[in-house]
């Protein structure tokens, strides 16, 4: 009889545990965008569908990326005053501005490790724009502003931080990545190419670009600087992002 009933107890209790073992984790979505309202750009962050403002409505501000660690939601854009710009990245909804709004800024992406918090985008200097990243509010440039450069996109790996965008070479755009602030060419500047996405696995390098050839726009995959075409340039093509698995 005792061994009956232990053996009834050990029963339910694996049942109980897979049942709590079957339910599937909890599922969050963010998504960073904006909304027009009222004539305003209004910055928005969605979560699972329900959308939070992040601005008041009263300047157009600009959500363009979002990063989620932990319990804190970070958000990459600017607002627009009518005189400047100005880059800022909104932690759990309260913004904080990476520059000072008498020039203009932008920040495209943001990327947390741990305490530490990267942002890429440009910001003017004279009449030319310089590409930058911002850790943790401090800027530092990836471009001397002889010439118009952005950064569209940082990522971390380890101690190393890379940075792609583009940076115009007086008459054509060249496409970039910077590893801890040493640049990269993907392109040999005889056309215009634009480098859309960044995604970095161990010690590879993965890049998209479009790039316009005289006639259409072609698509490629980088690898390590290695090119890959992914159409045959007879049809205008334009790549936006790509993600590595295994």
């Amino acid at each position: 009889m005792k061994n009956i009933t232990l053996t009834l107890l050990l029963a339910l209790v694996f049942v109980s545990s897979c049942k709590k073992d079957s339910n599937p984790p909890v599922t969050d979505v963010y998504v960073a965008g904006y909304q027009n309202i009222g004539g305003k750009k209004v910055a928005t962050l969605w979560k699972n569908g329900e959308a939070k403002q992040l601005s008041t409505g009263q300047v157009n501000e600009y959500a363009y990326s979002v990063f989620v660690t932990g319990n804190d939601v970070y958000v990459a854009g600017y607002e627009y005053t009518g005189m400047a710009a100005t880059a800022i990245v909104w932690k759990n909804g309260v913004p904080n501005p990476l520059t000072n709004g008498q020039q203009n800024a932008y920040a495209y992406s943001v990327y947390v490790v741990g305490v530490d918090v990267y942002v890429a985008g440009k910001e003017d200097l004279g009449l030319k724009s310089v590409a930058k990243v911002w850790k943790n509010g401090v800027p530092t440039a990836l471009t001397n502003g002889s010439q118009n450069a952005y950064a569209s996109e940082v990522q971390v790996v380890g101690n190393d931080v890379y940075v792609a965008g583009n940076e115009n070479n007086g008459t054509k755009y060249v496409a970039k990545t910077w590893k801890n602030g040493v640049a990269s060419p993907l392109s040999n500047g005889q056309n215009d190419v634009y480098l859309t996405s960044l995604f970095v696995s161990g010690t590879t390098v993965y890049a998209t670009t479009y790039e316009y050839n005289g006639t259409n726009y072609a698509a490629t995959l980088w690898k390590n600087a290695n090119p890959t075409n992914l159409t045959n340039g007879q049809n205008d093509t334009y790549v936006t992002s790509v993600f590595v698995v295994n």
